[in-house]
């Protein structure tokens, strides 16, 4: 707990998808445990280490839209696609012209979130992995916006801004409580064959989602 971060994240739009909803996407009411920890590991991410997510704080209330896309329906082989760059087979395209649906969702607007994490050592460190040298990585990145890939609020297209808090800096967190019941926590990857989801009872107390203390059901 001692190399922890504390980030301030926003954008237009975010869509964490509730998995109970099988055609049209309708968001949770707030980001996620393990988007939020997607979009650290999108500013920074060694197998040496792995990010922990403390505390959500909510800090714009909570507004939903509605918006509808275009999407293509089907998806490219991937055995096709490698056969075809063997030499083996012709590459079977999608034409997108026909292959294209609409659909809509509820998504999130206007969202504004204060991150607090840490980081912990996994068994992949080596003898020259320390926290103070991985802690100064992550902080020099965040300072110069640097990532590996564009974070994101759960979709390409909604992009998430990210910087960090300084210590001086004040949280600008809401005020609401609310018990927003069972939420996505996290994928147990424990078992590459049988993937499983992890559920956590989130309850936002004084616009905070405190996850060091929450109930987890898997």
């Amino acid at each position: 707990m001692g190399y922890g971060i504390q980030v301030e994240i926003w954008g237009d739009y975010a869509l964490f998808s509730r998995p109970e909803m099988k055609v049209e996407r309708v968001s949770y009411d707030v980001i996620t445990p393990s988007a939020a920890r997607g979009i650290l590991e999108a500013v920074y991410w060694k197998p040496a280490i792995r990010w922990i997510i403390d505390k959500i704080h909510v800090c714009n209330p909570i507004r939903f839209t509605n918006v509808r896309r275009n999407e293509v329906k089907s998806k490219l082989s991937a055995s096709n696609a490698k056969s075809a760059m063997n030499g083996t087979a012709e590459i079977n395209p999608i034409y997108t012209t026909n292959d294209i649906q609409q659909r809509a969702s509820m998504v999130l607007k206007d969202v504004r979130y204060v991150i607090e994490a840490h980081f912990e050592m996994t068994d992949k460190a080596g003898p020259e992995d320390t926290p103070e040298k991985h802690y100064n990585i992550a902080l020099r990145r965040l300072r110069n916006g640097q990532c590996f890939h564009q974070p994101c609020f759960g979709c390409r297209e909604f992009i998430a801004h990210i910087k960090p808090l300084e210590d001086n800096d004040v949280i600008p967190s809401g005020h609401e409580n609310r018990d927003l019941g069972y939420m996505l926590y996290d994928l147990d990857f424990s078992d590459t064959e049988d993937i499983k989801p992890i559920f956590f009872r989130a309850v936002m107390k004084d616009g905070v989602i405190n996850l060091s203390d929450c109930e987890v059901v898997r």
